[in-house]
């Protein structure tokens, strides 16, 4: 019999090609020849890359053998995960091969800051001997504030802790009894900003998290602080840091993640107060031999038909073709649900999944991890499987449970996530397949009743029912640009709380959204962009 073909796209350690042992044909191909790649793709089994070869859909159907694309590191942004998922191809990377190096260069960033040790490099490298013009400070007994406390904000508080720094934390999704165990005191953003003396953002990009370090939020800083970007571009407004170094409002930053890579022409590049590097997070050779003897494990594994710890597309096991429709809507309601529970009531502490009609008679257990793995899609920083978002959840203290019943009087089946946050809040979401084509329908919001199509952006609000409430945010939005591509309203009684959840075919502007949410006095107001 043949071995399994395994084709290494690019540069790999030894070690990886070592992890993958003697049971598969080794082949190579430089990935960025594209006729060589295509070629070689028609009979390989498994691929192995890092970030130079692009795995499209043009890739995968010259692939008709391939079972797995592994990506020897974290981001798959050269990788077509949908195109890979309908074509039944599993795609796995190294999720926390780089959160040691990402962590540790934060550190590093901090303590250049600290102590100007770049600038005092090229100084003495120039022949100047200024002492005196870069006395530092200590970190000991400063206050460091950690935006995004996931396993890489818990690895900085851990070394920041060994200075003798006091750290403190925002972060909604983070109980208190996760925080408690870190030895951390979670407050909100503003009294973070107030407070730190550092600070440091470890949260994944998303339309919520987009800038939201802007102009408001570094006045609230002191004039001796420092803040810290090694996480993603763009999560710093660009322009409001420049304006914040250029002026004194802050003592300095440092970047190690830009909103375009490389960074062209960008005004900040050559301020005397800013340290910069050229985005080297995962960029040591621990990191990237971790990543390589990672994905070769996981390609052992998927080969073989066994469970995949890595795996960003499947969940482990054999899943019925009835229940196999479901695990798309399910994340959808996740990061529905997710969207909902975002605001000032704290993190989530409990989440129950309901699952009832006829599924029950399915192994459903793939649609916990489905809920889990949409719930955190949006608001951490790593990359979430269906095997590691389990693992999120126990570092936040979240206990999960999942119910079948077998009764289901209005649909077929109806999957409904409910949670409670840290104040008490309840938060519920149900949603349901309809039709020949299985649409994925919203039918459920905290207990008010509807039938919505899920679509990639929603606004959800509450307000009180009166008349004209429709006609102010349609204004509103018309007026704006934006689109409304369907709407309905829910509510219990005249006069009461009305519900609607609006689709729209555009992402709304944050001035618009505020606008209207004042407009009509709404109760709960929020926007939720979709992830596919």
């Amino acid at each position: 019999m043949s071995k399994p073909v395994v084709l290494i796209a690019e540069e790999l350690s030894p070690a990886t090609v070592d992890a993958l042992g003697p049971d598969f044909e080794i082949r190579r191909v430089d990935g960025t020849d594209r006729p060589a790649l295509l070629s070689s793709l028609a009979d390989a089994d498994a691929i192995l890359i890092r970030s130079a070869t692009q795995v499209d859909a043009e890739a995968i159907a010259a692939a008709p053998k391939l079972k797995v694309v592994a990506r020897a590191g974290v981001g798959l942004d050269n990788v077509d995960v949908k195109s890979a998922t309908t074509a039944g191809v599993m795609v796995v990377n190294a999720p926390t091969s780089n959160i040691i190096s990402a962590a540790e260069l934060t550190i590093g960033h901090i303590l250049s800051l600290a102590r100007h040790i770049p600038a005092g490099h090229v100084s003495l490298s120039a022949g100047q001997w200024k002492r005196s013009s870069y006395t530092g400070t200590e970190l000991y007994e400063k206050t460091v504030g950690i935006i995004g406390l996931g396993r890489i904000g818990a690895l900085i508080t851990a070394r920041l802790q060994a200075f003798g720094m006091e750290v403190i934390a925002y972060d909604p999704y983070i109980t208190a009894a996760r925080a408690q165990q870190l030895g951390v005191q979670t407050v909100s953003l503003d009294e973070l900003l107030e407070r730190s003396d550092f600070v440091t953002i470890h949260m994944p990009r998303t339309p919520e998290t987009l800038g939201m370090i802007g102009t408001e939020q570094l006045q609230k800083m002191k004039q001796t602080a420092y803040v810290v970007n090694v996480a993603r571009g763009g999560l710093i407004d660009e322009q409001a840091l420049h304006d914040a170094l250029v002026a004194g409002e802050i003592a300095g930053a440092a970047l190690d993640v830009f909103v375009q890579e490389p960074p062209k022409e960008s005004p900040l590049i050559g301020l005397p107060n800013l340290i910069v590097t050229p985005h080297l997070g995962a960029s040591t050779d621990d990191a990237q031999e971790k990543a390589g003897i990672s994905v070769a494990k996981s390609v052992r594994l998927a080969l073989a038909g066994e469970l995949v710890p890595d795996a960003v597309n499947v969940a482990g096991g054999v899943i019925d073709p009835y229940v196999r429709p479901g695990i798309p809507l399910v994340e959808k309601l996740g990061q529905l649900f997710s969207g909902l529970a975002h605001g000032e009531h704290g993190g989530l502490t409990s989440l129950d999944v309901e699952v009832r009609g006829e599924l029950v008679d399915y192994d459903v257990s793939v649609l916990k991890l489905a809920a889990l793995k949409g719930v955190f899609t949006n608001v951490v920083s790593e990359s979430v499987s269906y095997v590691n978002a389990p693992l999120l959840a126990e570092q936040r203290g979240v206990q999960v449970r999942l119910i079948t019943e077998a009764d289901s009087p209005e649909y077929r089946n109806v999957i409904t996530l409910s949670g409670a946050l840290a104040d008490g809040t309840q938060v519920s979401v149900s949603g349901t397949l309809t039709g020949p084509k299985q649409a994925e329908k919203l039918v459920g919001i905290d207990g008010y009743d509807l039938e919505v199509p899920i679509a990639k952006h929603h606004i959800v609000m509450s307000y009180t029912d009166r008349p004209g409430i429709v006609a102010v945010y349609g204004q509103e939005f018309g007026e704006a640009g934006i689109n409304i591509a369907g709407m309905q309203i829910a509510r219990r009684e005249a006069g009461g709380t009305a519900l609607s959840v609006l689709t729209v075919d555009s992402p709304v502007p944050a001035e618009v959204l505020e606008r209207v949410r004042e407009a009509i006095d709404a109760k709960v107001f929020v926007e939720i962009d979709i992830t596919e």
